[in-house]
């Protein structure tokens, strides 16, 4: 090779480096997060961290991959102010077809630098849900709350709409109408920025687009995909309505069991803290009062019957106040909402509980006395003196006791006792 050949290409490739130039933008690294399901406590933790990683590593952009049905208010908060730090750009891919960011995915979506979307996906419907029970619907105090709520979103998303330059009115309809739409129609009206059917051709859409003070080079650059650490997978794990669920019925059944068993110490225990647990859960995820209350009287129901059986009338009732409450507890918020498929067999599994505890304490009441005084009923014993209505005395089990009987009975005839009054026996002549 000739030095003229080797002194141009050398200048080609200094020139390369020096611009930039696709030839060496495979060199450039993406960050990738995926987020599948509802939005909550550790999903906050997970996408902040996300971006101070691909900040820390000068990725070009992070990527978030969305497909969720909504989820908490003060978590959405969380990440649509970490969005808004500009530590590195971000891009929320509403992703695979078929996925939707809906609900509290629509303000992360509009939150992001650059907001994209697969073919056939949909966004919208991000009207706030009352995150407790309360009144009726109809009633003034929840009409005045969930206008409140309305207020506070359709305020939220108008503000980061204008910020990244979206539609806002269209944003405003989202919250105070509902409204949901398509990918298409989001683009049409100007909600996304852009529609990519895969990652590689998102990347190749995105390149050169300056953002956060950035000029992207993404064209061809490795995707690196951030994953959950195992703490926040544990908190993603937990942090479930069915998991709070569970909690309170070990709750309920260490409380009963403890009540019904009394000294057992460790069902007592193990209810103790599962109670605690579902307190501290129920400060975050939308549980409704009025479900909780009416699992806590069907709590009442169980104790009850276990003290004062009524032949079932009060666990009967208790079932059907906990299957109601088990309903409505998290019936606020679609994204943690309980699937029947568990909130049945919890019910079936509580009343065979129930069955066997209560059952266990109406064997135990109807089985002969083993020890004590009322052991005396029915035994036979010689008179140790004469006895009529005035008195006498027997020994029985080694000790001496007064007894009365109706009909006179001669010394050393044999007796029956048939009752006790205090420390004297009832006794008539053994036939």
């Amino acid at each position: 090779m000739s030095p003229k050949i080797c002194c141009r290409r050398l200048a080609a490739a200094v020139a390369a480096l020096a611009l930039g130039t696709p030839a060496l933008a495979g060199a450039e690294q993406v960050g990738l997060i995926k987020i599948d399901g509802a939005i909550g406590p550790a999903t906050a933790i997970y996408i902040s961290r996300a971006i101070d990683q691909a900040a820390a590593g000068g990725d070009q952009c992070l990527i978030i991959q969305l497909d969720t049905p909504g989820g908490l208010l003060d978590s959405t908060r969380q990440i649509v102010e970490k969005l808004f730090t500009d530590a590195v750009p971000t891009v929320v891919y509403v992703s695979p077809s078929g996925a939707s960011a809906a609900s509290a995915g629509t303000f992360i979506t509009l939150a992001a630098d650059i907001a994209a979307m697969a073919p056939d996906t949909s966004i919208g419907a991000a009207h706030p849900v009352s995150l407790t029970g309360g009144a009726g619907e109809d009633e003034p105090t929840n009409g005045v709350m969930r206008e409140k709520m309305e207020n506070y979103g359709s305020s939220f998303i108008e503000t980061i709409a204008a910020k990244r330059n979206h539609n806002v009115e269209w944003a405003k309809s989202a919250v105070r109408q509902s409204a949901s739409i398509t990918a298409a129609e989001a683009l049409r009206l100007k909600v996304i920025d852009l529609i990519a059917p895969d990652l590689p051709d998102l990347l190749q859409q995105i390149n050169g687009r300056e953002t956060a003070g950035k000029t992207l080079r993404t064209a061809g650059a490795r995707v690196v995909e951030i994953p959950m650490t195992a703490r926040e997978e544990v908190f993603q794990m937990l942090w479930r309505p069915e998991v709070m669920f569970i909690l309170m019925l070990v709750a309920m059944y260490g409380i009963i069991g403890e009540l019904s068993h009394p000294g057992a110490i460790l069902p007592g225990v193990v209810g103790a803290i599962a109670v605690v647990l579902s307190l501290y859960m129920s400060a975050v995820l939308p549980i409704n009062v009025a479900g909780g209350v009416l699992i806590l009287v069907a709590m009442g129901l169980f104790v009850g019957d276990i003290y004062a059986p009524t032949h079932g009338v009060l666990t009967v009732g208790g079932l059907a106040s906990f299957l109601i409450g088990s309903l409505m507890l998290f019936d606020r918020d679609p994204a943690y909402s309980l699937s029947p498929a568990l909130i049945v067999p919890a019910t079936v599994l509580t009343g065979l509980f129930l069955l066997f505890v209560i059952g266990a304490g109406l064997r135990a009441q109807r089985l002969p006395v083993k020890s004590g005084p009322e052991t005396l009923i029915s035994k036979m014993t010689p008179a140790l003196t004469a006895i009529d209505e005035h008195g006498g005395q027997v020994f029985v089990d080694g000790a001496l006791w007064s007894a009365v009987s109706h009909a006179p009975i001669a010394q050393g005839q044999w007796v029956e006792i048939i009752g006790r009054n205090g420390l004297t026996l009832n006794v008539k002549p053994k036939t």
